[in-house]
């Protein structure tokens, strides 16, 4: 499906149809998936629909006429309970409060895509936005990130080459003293332009290399190695002055550097991000999984076999780690499951549609773990996303408790 539009301010537009909406029962998470799958069902052969366009953003979810021109719906993303898909019907829906109601009634609305994968990357979509405006508002649980990141070490004359035998170009006595004789003291006042990697600022272990460079820029005269005139304090200033141009001609070199999460993927990375919760600490996506639909997985490396990936699946019974292993063809098949795949994503959708020897079926579905049940204004302090969830729990066991 190639890459995702993305507009200025950071929203994806897709074209769908918009089949309706109706009420949804406030009750547990899992009786209210049996609801909604019931009902889906119904809306299949439903012919009377009409073309729009929706706009994702971790602001929210807009719905637009079909040429944009005209606002029809808008809903708050933390007023957005939960996203479904059904691939197999084109079919994709979310579950939301009326925008501006103080109504606690949800209400799930549905559209219907060109195709299955149309329908499953709307699904993605929003599943990342859950995702991502999770991260916005817990940066603690953001999963650390080491990509890109220049080893912290101050750059050293004898570290890159230089012998320490008579013959030396640089003899102890003449070298920078940062700390890298016995009982020296590290020098206090150094800068910040020296925290960069050695390989940053001598590309080159050569002495002969440094030194020609050196006369080269005019930073030295021919002989300055040789001279005892050559203080300490003048080799600094030339090692700083090497340091300074090296560091001008590195920053022309692209480095790789993690990026920060986006909707601006193709679906195969946005598919990836959502099914690894991209972004979020292993610990944090733990207790969030205990906290979703039932079949909601995520792949991650394995918890006792890091160079394996597995698939930690909800199933009624709690959290099931199950690994991913590699037969000799290359293929791909689930502890204790005997079918093949040639893709984790192939497994993921066939698992999808049959559970075989799994508990359960995996869900497309996923909750917004930022979602207010109770319409918050400006004033009011932003609530709890998982008090937020069990409250609406014990409010749906309260009224059957008086019923």
């Amino acid at each position: 499906m190639g890459e995702a539009p993305v507009g200025e301010d950071c929203t994806v537009t897709r074209s769908a149809e918009y089949v309706g909406s109706f009420p949804v029962d406030d009750c547990c998470l899992d009786d209210q998936i049996e609801q909604l799958h019931t009902q889906l069902k119904c809306l299949i052969t439903c012919k009377r629909r009409r073309p729009v366009s929706l706009k994702f953003s971790i602001k929210g979810v807009k719905m637009y006429n079909e040429d944009e021109t005209k606002l029809l719906m808008a809903h708050a993303l933390r007023r957005v309970s939960l996203s479904t898909a059904w691939p197999s019907e084109a079919q994709f829906s979310f579950v939301s409060h009326n925008p501006g109601s103080t109504d606690a009634q949800l209400y799930c609305h549905v559209f219907q895509a060109r195709h299955s994968r149309a329908a499953q990357f709307l699904n993605l979509l929003l599943c990342r936005c859950f995702q991502l405006s999770y991260l916005e508002k817990h940066p603690e649980e953001a999963q650390g990130d080491s990509v890109g990141s220049a080893p912290r070490r101050n750059p050293s004359l004898l570290n890159h080459g230089f012998p320490l035998s008579v013959s030396a170009l640089v003899s102890f006595r003449r070298a920078p003293f940062q700390g890298l004789l016995p009982g020296s003291k590290n020098d206090q006042k150094s800068s910040d332009d020296l925290n960069s990697s050695q390989d940053e600022v001598f590309p080159t272990s050569s002495p002969s290399l440094v030194r020609k460079k050196a006369i080269r820029n005019k930073v030295l005269k021919s002989g300055a190695y040789r001279s005892f005139t050559f203080t300490p304090l003048k080799q600094r200033n030339v090692q700083e002055q090497l340091s300074a141009s090296q560091g001008k001609e590195q920053d022309k070199i692209p480095v790789r550097r993690s990026r920060a999460p986006s909707l601006a993927e193709t679906e195969e990375a946005l598919a990836q991000a959502v099914w690894c919760w991209a972004g979020i600490a292993t610990d944090s996506s733990f207790s969030l999984l205990a906290d979703d639909v039932l079949g909601s997985y995520l792949l991650c490396p394995h918890p006792k076999k890091p160079k394996c990936g597995s698939l930690i699946i909800r199933f009624p019974s709690g959290l099931i780690t199950h690994l991913i292993g590699n037969t000799h063809k290359g293929k791909f098949l689930l502890e204790q499951c005997k079918t093949e795949f040639s893709s984790i994503a192939e497994l993921i959708d066939h698992y999808t549609e049959s559970r075989e020897e799994l508990p359960c079926l995996l869900s497309c579905a996923r909750v917004n773990h930022c979602y207010e049940w109770e319409e918050s204004s400006s004033s009011q302090q932003p609530l709890n996303p998982r008090k937020s969830l069990n409250k609406a729990r014990i409010k749906s066991t309260n009224r059957k408790d008086l019923v």
